[in-house]
């Protein structure tokens, strides 16, 4: 048995209604992602499943930490994340193109694996710049010393506009005749 087996829905023997399934996220599930974003956390996931005649909609509430890697310093930090997120489950032997948030499964099918699906809203919950949030002071707590470094490292813009290639003088005198 697979270990993201766990996170099979058996919606076959499920009566029409709204249907509760709680999942707890830590380092062993993000670890099944191979080049994952996240390298650990505690994320609580509540998924409510409206079963229809016809399709099964899908309620994914987000919540709790992940460890990430700063972009600025590189160290490991908790982020705090939240989200909601609906996905529509449709059945037919066709998979036709009815948007992002519409999922086609066969007709014989008896379960959904939301394993691919959890670990995708949880990427989508991340802010796009994954920075250490400021003290209550208001002051970065990367890593000093990389800081440091990266200060060093910085190339000022009044030191650009000192270095010239000579060789594009004759052009620039064009454009100042304009």
């Amino acid at each position: 048995m697979s270990k993201m087996s766990r996170y099979n829905i058996a919606f076959k023997g499920l009566s029409q209604g709204k249907h509760e399934f709680l999942y707890e996220l830590d380092k062993s599930f993000f670890g099944a992602f191979e080049n994952s974003i996240v390298e650990d956390g505690q994320v609580s996931v509540n998924i409510v499943l409206e079963k229809q005649s016809a399709l099964l909609v899908l309620w994914f509430y987000i919540d709790g930490t992940v460890n990430i890697q700063c972009d600025r310093c590189l160290e490991l930090f908790d982020q705090p994340i939240s989200g909601k997120n609906r996905i529509i489950v449709k059945f037919g032997e066709e998979n036709l193109d009815d948007g992002d948030d519409v999922i086609w499964v066969s007709v014989n099918d008896y379960q959904l694996n939301v394993a691919q699906l959890m670990y995708e809203f949880v990427s989508l919950a991340l802010p796009i710049r994954h920075v250490h949030p400021d003290n209550e002071n208001g002051k970065s707590v990367c890593d000093p010393e990389m800081i440091d470094k990266l200060n060093n490292l910085n190339v000022s813009k009044n030191d650009e506009e000192d270095i010239t290639d000579s060789r594009w003088d004759g052009l620039k005198k064009l454009l100042d005749n304009e």
